[in-house]
């Protein structure tokens, strides 16, 4: 089963007091992270929801969005600095005697001081808060795993299709490479003429042409690019998290490519292993967003 790392999922709960409503969204990430962010009151429960999406999610940047409406979740009360109070209340006193204010003082000059009374709030923890949290977060976390699978349906289409066509191209360079060394020992035996009237050693030619058989032979390449084919269909197949695999996979397609592409001295395969690499680069964007 392949699944896309990218989706989103949401969901909200109701009871007569409260209401939560949870969203999630993931994107690419080499390892699983995630970052929450929601009210105080819930940090008691934090562990519990990371624990429900690892359940499901082993890769990805994973966002979660947590919001309560609701009354009685917050508990206010007034907090009063008696000892500043009295304080402020004999500098004034003070101040009126010192230079002679015959003002009188107004409830509204102490009450108007914000560093006297201050309102305090206090997040309240609830059991049925809590509780609709983690259903909220369940059935958030199916949504996105869903999405992620019909994604991940695509990507597979897409890489299978991008495999198909790279197993095509390896077909047409296996083709060519019995005549990379008739190629080479013909421009060797016409450069000889060129240059010794005609003479040729064959000894020489042979010597020659053995050398460069042995440094282009890419049949070694080939063989393991057919093996890395079949193991990445394999790999699709898996009902498992692939992502890594199939990177590793891409990682060694490309090693072979490119060394198949620097040992054949030959134009058609040359072109042939443009196509490859430009097929190959199509499937590890493709492959960077699989989990």
């Amino acid at each position: 089963m392949v699944y896309s790392m990218t989706g989103y999922g949401s969901s909200k709960k109701e009871s007569s007091l409260f209401g939560v409503t949870v969203e999630i969204k993931s994107v690419n990430h080499r390892y699983c992270e995630i970052n929450m962010r929601m009210p105080r009151q819930l940090m008691k429960i934090d562990d519990k929801i990371r624990k429900k999406i690892v359940e499901y999610v082993n890769r990805g940047r994973i966002e979660v969005f947590v919001t309560i409406d609701g009354e009685g979740l917050t508990h206010r009360s007034l907090h009063i600095d008696w000892k500043l109070l009295d304080d402020y209340y004999q500098f004034i006193n003070q101040l009126k005697k010192r230079y002679d204010i015959a003002e009188e003082i107004h409830l509204e000059d102490l009450l108007s001081n914000d560093n006297l009374l201050e309102i305090v709030e206090k997040e309240d923890e609830n059991e049925e808060v809590n509780h609709l949290v983690i259903e909220a977060v369940s059935e958030a976390v199916h949504q996105l795993m869903s999405m992620r699978e019909i994604e991940g349906n695509e990507l597979q289409k897409d890489l299978t299709n991008q495999l198909n066509r790279f197993e095509e191209l390896l077909e047409k360079v296996k083709g060519f490479a019995p005549t990379v060394i008739e190629q080479y020992q013909v421009r060797l035996e016409k450069r000889i003429k060129e240059f010794t009237v005609g003479i040729i050693d064959e000894s020489r030619v042979l010597t020659e042409v053995g050398i460069f058989a042995d440094k282009a032979d890419i049949n070694e390449e080939i063989t393991r690019l057919e093996s890395h084919i079949s193991q990445f269909k394999n790999i699709l197949s898996l009902k498992e998290p692939i992502g890594r695999k199939l990177d590793f996979m891409m990682q060694e397609m490309n090693r072979e490519v490119n060394t198949i592409g620097s040992k054949a001295n030959h134009s058609q395969i040359a072109a042939l292993v443009v196509d490859l690499k430009t097929t190959l680069e199509k499937m590890r964007e493709q492959v960077q967003n699989i989990e």
